[in-house]
């Protein structure tokens, strides 16, 4: 955000509010498998084929997490023809593997997540440790509004008004040291609160705690974003609650949720899905339509909007999801194709 001549101006980055979509209502699941023909073909389906189908339409609206309104500044002004993903859409459809692995299951099995006491550590290579409670991560510092596209790696996409505030200011209240290279990250390890972790075939063959990494470039990057909110609150805990990381022009896997640890290193961290699966997620895991997963185009994406995601358009794929103006330098002399 620039002042020029007195007039209030917008990075390119930032998407607009004003075409916002309104927020619809999910269709009842046995609607749909009535109107799809599929009351005897879909008891017959293998139970993730199923439930992938029926990800988006659930039989009841699960228990709510308490959420609470945030103070921030509000982003207006935008320029920008593309809408803000319904709200219901954004806490419905959800990759969080601790809770499981339908697209449902985090909002189902979340609901009674405890965010309050929480402690983020920020340690390593740092002059000054920090230790952040559940209230300093939401008041210690100045909140925005920042409206970014969410490119997940599974070919799906969403465009999220996300509140937080930038890590280059909790690193820099830190103190970085000389010799640091990577930033590494690391989800709340808790099983009797997340199903999944206790359970590997329900978390997905993942070797908990989950863990992610950036380098020092890109966590210093000015869109980098620690998540405390959105749509003006809160975040529920299938969103990631209280606090997740948002890289908006890298997969969404990259951007970790409930975030308990922070360290600064010297060296390039782990990351649980590059850990898992090497060669189809690689460390940086930028958003790139000429780089295919192994199983699936990366050409192209689905937007997902106030039908869900069967009748999502199909859209064109953006190097970097669009945001090359602002992290393509982070990348001069590398190959992406073998640094993928």
């Amino acid at each position: 955000m620039t002042f020029s001549r007195g007039i209030l101006t917008r990075a390119q980055w930032q998407e607009s509010e004003a075409a916002v979509t309104p927020e619809a209502v999910f269709r009842e699941r046995r609607a749909l498998i009535k109107a799809l023909g599929m009351g005897a073909v879909g008891a017959s389906l293998p139970g993730q084929v199923h439930a992938g189908i029926l990800d988006l339409f659930g039989d009841s609206k699960p228990k709510e997490f308490s959420t609470q309104a945030l103070e921030y500044a509000k982003a207006s002004g935008f320029v920008t023809d593309e809408a803000l993903t319904p709200e219901n859409k954004v806490i419905r459809h959800n990759n969080f593997y601790e809770f499981g692995t339908g697209k449902q299951d985090p909002a189902a099995n979340s609901q009674g997540m405890r965010v309050d006491p929480w402690q983020l550590t920020i340690e390593g290579l740092v002059d000054k440790p920090l230790t952040l409670g559940f209230d300093d991560l939401l008041r210690r510092y100045p909140l925005e509004e920042r409206i970014y596209r969410l490119r997940c790696v599974e070919a799906w996409s969403m465009v999220v008004p996300w509140v937080g505030f930038p890590l280059a200011a909790l690193l820099k209240e830190a103190g970085v040291k000389s010799g640091a290279t990577h930033v590494a990250f690391e989800t709340l390890f808790d099983p009797e609160q997340m199903p999944g972790q206790k359970n590997r075939l329900m978390g997905g063959g993942i070797h908990y705690p989950y863990v992610e990494g950036l380098t020092l470039a890109e966590a210093m990057n000015e869109l980098t974003l620690m998540s405390v909110g959105l749509y003006g609150k809160t975040l529920p805990p299938q969103n990631g609650a209280p606090i997740r990381l948002v890289v908006p022009w890298k997969y969404g896997f990259k951007s970790i949720k409930s975030i308990v640890k922070i360290r600064v290193l010297a060296k390039q961290p782990p990351t649980s899905w590059n850990r898992l699966v090497p060669h189809e997620y690689g460390f940086y895991a930028n958003v790139n339509p000429q780089v295919d997963h192994p199983r699936w185009s990366q050409a192209s994406e689905r937007r997902i909007g106030p039908g869900g995601l069967f009748s999502a358009e199909r859209i064109p794929t953006r190097m970097f999801n669009g945001y090359g103006d602002y992290v393509a330098e982070l990348y001069r002399g590398l190959d992406l194709r073998t640094h993928f």
